[in-house]
């Protein structure tokens, strides 16, 4: 794969210009695959994001916990839950004792969405971080953490 100044045909005023290009084009590069890989099943990205959160959840949760364990904070969370409760993803149910406080949970079929997709996902996922060492995921890992602060 061709570096990001010809993939950009570019150049860059700094490293640190570079690399935070780099993370961005790199981020969309993969957020493309993911939109590619879940359009057959009818959930974008963010919809599976809050399907693996309430799988891991293993049971009901605050919706407001859930947008704020989510990868893309989108203020659009809501929406996107409505669509996998439409589509029976996931089941909703009122706090008895505050009804101002919404609890949501994976649903069986939920459940089965994801395990078909994390069955489909890992030749995919095989395929993506074919040229990536354990041990430079690692260095990766540590300079974004780093870079968070």
């Amino acid at each position: 794969m061709p570096g990001l100044d010809q993939e950009l045909q570019s150049r860059f005023t700094s490293e640190q210009q570079k690399a935070m290009l780099n993370v961005l084009f790199t981020a969309n590069w993969l957020r493309s695959s993911q939109v590619h890989r879940f359009k057959p099943h009818g959930i974008s990205p963010q919809q599976y994001n809050i399907l693996r959160i309430l799988r891991g959840a293993k049971d009901r949760m605050k919706a407001q916990s859930v947008k704020e364990r989510m990868i893309d904070r989108a203020p659009n969370a809501t929406r996107l839950t409505d669509k996998l409760i439409a589509k029976g993803l996931v089941s909703r149910e009122r706090c008895s004792e505050d009804r101002r406080v919404i609890y949501v949970r994976i649903t069986q079929k939920g459940l089965d969405l994801l395990a078909r997709i994390d069955e489909e996902n890992q030749e995919e996922q095989d395929r993506l971080f074919a040229g990536l060492k354990e041990s430079d995921a690692k260095a990766i890992n540590r300079i974004l953490d780093g870079w968070r602060g």
